[in-house]
C-alpha cells in the first residue's frame, strides 16, 4: 500500500467495520501505522528561548513572596514548552525548571524514582545535600541527584540561589514507574565530609574495592575545573566545525553519562565562531553561562546572553554563533537510549 492510498479516507465498508470493532477496544494499524513509524523523527516540540534577568527572574522572586520553600517542598518554576502546553515538559522526555531558595530556607529531604540534575544559575554558597554529603554550590557548577537517593537543599547566605532542574519525570512518567517519600526530618544528617565524593571517585582513581553503579559516583562537577579543561582544549588545537570545544560529562567509573537516562555537555565557542549546521536525535536544552551569541533553528533566531535557557527539538538543523567568547551548558536524554546525529552535506 503506498502512502496515497494509506492516507485516503476510507470507503464506507471499511468504515462501517472500524465502527464495528471499536466498542471492543479494536483499532486498524494500517489507518496509523504512517504515525508511528515515520520516515524520519516528528516532535510537536518547538524552540523556545527563556531570557532569565529581563522575563524570569522577576516572576521567580515574586514567586518567593507567595509561597515558602517549605510549602511548596520545591519552588520551581516550570519550562514549558509552548509545543506541548499543559504537559509539564520542555522535550517529550525530560522536565526543566528553576529553583528558588532564598536566604534561611530549607528545601525538605526527601527521594523520588526520577532523576535530577542541578546546573546553578545565580548566588553562591547555598548547599545542596546528596546522601549525607553536602556541597556549597556556585554558578556553572553541575550537580546530580541520582534515582531515589535521599537530597535537601538549604541556603545559609543571605542572597538568592537559583538552579536549572532537569528531570527525566516523561520517561519515568511514561514506564508508570514514579515513586516518592519524604523524609523523616527537614535535612538530613551529614555523614561525609563536602567533597569527599570528589576526592574517591574525581581524580582518575577509584576505591580498591568500589563497584560501579548505574549513577556517578561524583555528584558534584564544579564549573572551575570544567573551564579550566575547555580552555585548555582552546589552546591546544583548532574548535570542531560542529561544537566548538565540547565535553561531555561522564560518570568515571564507567565512561557512560552521569545518569542512565540523561546526558550533559559543556562548550566553548570562540568569539566570532559559527558552528556548521548540526541535527541530533536529542531535543536538548541549553543554558548560557558566559558571553553572547544566537542560535538558528530553521527559520527561528534564538539570541541569548548569560543565564538565558533555550531548548533545540529533536532532529532540526541548527547553527551556533557566538558573539563574543561563549560557554553553553546543555543536557538531553541520555545516549545510551539511542540517538543519531548528522553534518550539514559536505561538511
Amino acid at each position: 500500500m503506498n502512502d496515497r492510498t494509506r492516507h485516503a479516507v476510507p470507503s464506507a465498508d471499511r468504515q462501517r467495520f472500524y465502527d464495528r470493532i471499536t466498542p471492543h477496544s479494536l483499532a486498524p494499524l494500517w489507518e496509523r501505522l504512517h504515525t508511528l513509524v515515520t520516515r524520519s523523527p516528528i516532535t510537536p516540540i518547538q524552540p523556545a528561548i527563556w531570557h532569565y534577568d529581563h522575563d524570569v527572574r522577576p516572576c521567580l522572586m515574586e514567586a518567593g513572596s507567595l509561597i515558602t520553600a517549605k510549602e511548596a517542598e520545591r519552588r520551581v518554576l516550570i519550562l514549558e514548552n509552548p509545543g506541548m502546553p499543559g504537559h509539564t515538559c520542555i522535550t517529550h522526555s525530560l522536565f526543566a525548571g528553576l529553583q528558588l531558595i532564598l536566604p534561611g530556607e530549607v528545601a525538605p529531604a526527601h527521594r523520588h524514582a526520577q532523576s535530577a540534575l542541578r546546573f546553578i544559575i545565580e548566588g553562591h554558597g547555598a548547599y545542596t545535600a546528596v546522601e549525607g554529603e553536602r556541597t556549597l554550590m556556585e554558578p556553572g557548577d553541575f550537580v546530580l541527584t541520582p534515582s531515589w537517593t535521599w537530597h535537601d537543599h538549604g541556603n545559609q547566605t543571605n542572597q538568592p540561589m537559583v538552579w536549572l532542574d532537569g528531570l527525566d519525570i516523561p520517561i519515568v512518567r511514561l514506564l508508570d514507574a514514579t515513586f516518592s517519600q519524604p523524609a523523616d526530618a527537614e535535612s538530613q544528617g551529614v555523614s561525609r565530609p563536602s567533597g569527599d565524593s570528589y576526592a574517591r571517585y574525581g581524580a582518575n582513581m577509584l576505591p580498591v574495592d568500589f563497584k560501579p553503579g548505574k549513577a556517578s559516583p561524583v555528584f558534584k562537577y564544579p564549573y572551575d575545573r570544567t573551564r579550566a579543561a575547555l580552555a585548555t582544549l582552546a589552546h591546544n588545537g583548532d574548535p570542531d566545525r560542529a561544537h566548538g570545544y565540547k565535553l561531555r560529562y561522564v560518570n568515571p567509573a564507567t565512561g557512560g553519562s552521569p545518569m542512565p537516562t540523561i546526558g550533559a555537555c559543556m562548550q566553548w565557542l570562540p568569539g566570532n565562531f559559527t558552528t556548521i549546521p548540526y541535527r541530533c536525535t536529542d531535543g536538548t536544552v541549553y543554558s548560557a553561562v558566559e558571553g553572547e551569541g544566537e542560535t538558528v533553528v530553521g527559520e527561528t533566531m534564538l539570541h541569548w546572553k548569560p543565564r538565558d535557557i533555550f531548548v533545540m527539538p529533536s532532529w532540526c538543523w541548527h547553527q551556533h554563533r557566538a558573539q563574543t567568547d561563549a560557554v553553553l551548558f546543555n543536557f538531553f536524554r541520555s545516549p545510551r537510549s539511542g540517538s543519531t546525529r548528522a553534518l550539514a552535506r559536505g561538511a
